[in-house]
């Protein structure tokens, strides 16, 4: 026995003769849904105004969480440890900006809820499926549909909360903004200069002693600091990182690059140590070719034609420190590098 003649035995037989036929011609006829009951919304414009003052309410407080959010990150210090009960003891930023999101994300959304279930339309329709590729008319009444459920929301009737639900909207996403300061102080012009400055003098990293023209030979690789710089600073690793140098003595008739020429002193040149690539330090030098390799990705550098990247994936020359010799005979630099040191960068262009 079929689900429709077990629920037609419970009918009147007229009537369930009826029900049949009709579910025969049209299964999707009656699908059962109960007669629509109108809220009180829907019949009294002081309860409409007091969801409508509800909604605004909710999204005037995101606003404001919104606020305290922004605020928490800037007065908390990281660092400051407060103790709730019955938590125990957290972290005072953690626990506003938890709170002061939180409550502002939770605003938004019920806001929305308590909109849609008190003031948007509630009544509820059965359409029949229809082919996937949607007829001309199809489309004309989707986007009557649309406009009908637009007007229904009342959203262009209730100012009060299309305006502040734009508020909270446009309000959020400022958390959002405010995180980027945790990645750290605006880099400004560090990323194009280093300690290099004229008149620091050219410290041998292996003998923490100032360089001598003398002490570079042909054929020798020596790595250099800036006079000043010392291991135990605070801030030595991240200077290092871009101050390192390495020195070579090139016979100056195989230098083919005009400016390499002039920057140097006696043969001797001065190039940066980090690869322009990923930063790699290059540490690997063939005397024969004057080439320099990157021991990382194998980017190679010709230290006679200006440092020029003569294979691998480095997209830029070795920038070159321009040098000479101070009065007391050691090796000085005349400047800063002229262009950004390791790996490349969109302002370089």
């Amino acid at each position: 026995m079929s689900s429709n003649e077990i629920s037609d035995k419970n009918l009147p037989h007229e009537q369930g003769s009826a029900h049949g036929t009709a579910v025969a011609e049209n299964p999707f006829a009656d699908p059962g849904l109960p007669p629509h009951k109108p809220r009180i919304q829907d019949v009294d414009e002081q309860a409409a105004k007091r969801s409508e003052r509800t909604v605004a309410l909710l999204f005037t407080v995101s606003m404001l969480a919104t606020i305290g959010f922004i605020a928490s990150f800037v007065i908390f210090p990281v660092d400051e440890i407060v103790y709730v009960w019955p938590i125990g003891h957290v972290s005072a930023t953690n626990l506003s900006l938890g709170l002061t999101l939180g409550v502002a994300l939770f605003c938004i959304g019920a806001g929305a809820v308590h909109w849609a279930r008190t003031l948007m339309s509630d009544e509820e329709f059965a359409d029949d499926r229809h082919a996937i590729e949607a007829a001309p008319e199809v489309k004309a009444k989707v986007m009557t549909d649309f406009a009908d459920g637009a007007r229904e929301s009342a959203i262009g009737r209730r100012p009060l909360i299309r305006n502040t639900m734009l508020g909270a909207l446009a309000m959020v996403p400022l958390s959002g903004v405010v995180l980027l300061r945790e990645l750290g102080p605006l880099p400004e012009k560090k990323l194009f200069h280093t300690s290099w400055k004229k008149g620091l003098q050219l410290i041998n990293m292996n003998t923490n002693e100032p360089l001598r023209p003398e002490d570079v030979v042909v054929g020798s690789l020596t790595f250099a600091k800036p006079e000043g710089l010392e291991e135990d600073d605070e801030d030595f690793n991240n200077k290092i990182a871009k101050d390192a140098l390495m020195i070579v003595r090139i016979q100056p008739q195989d230098i083919k690059d005009r400016r390499e020429l002039e920057w140097s002193h006696e043969g001797i040149v001065a190039f940066s140590k980090i690869c322009t690539h990923v930063g790699c330090p290059i540490s690997l030098y063939e005397q024969q070719t004057h080439h320099v390799l990157c021991p990382c990705h194998q980017s190679t550098f010709d230290l006679s034609d200006g440092a020029r990247v003569i294979f691998g994936p480095a997209g830029h020359p070795l920038p070159q420190l321009r040098i000479g010799v101070n009065g007391e005979g050691n090796l000085e630099a005349l400047g800063d590098f002229a262009e950004p040191v390791g790996p490349a960068f969109w302002e370089r262009g």
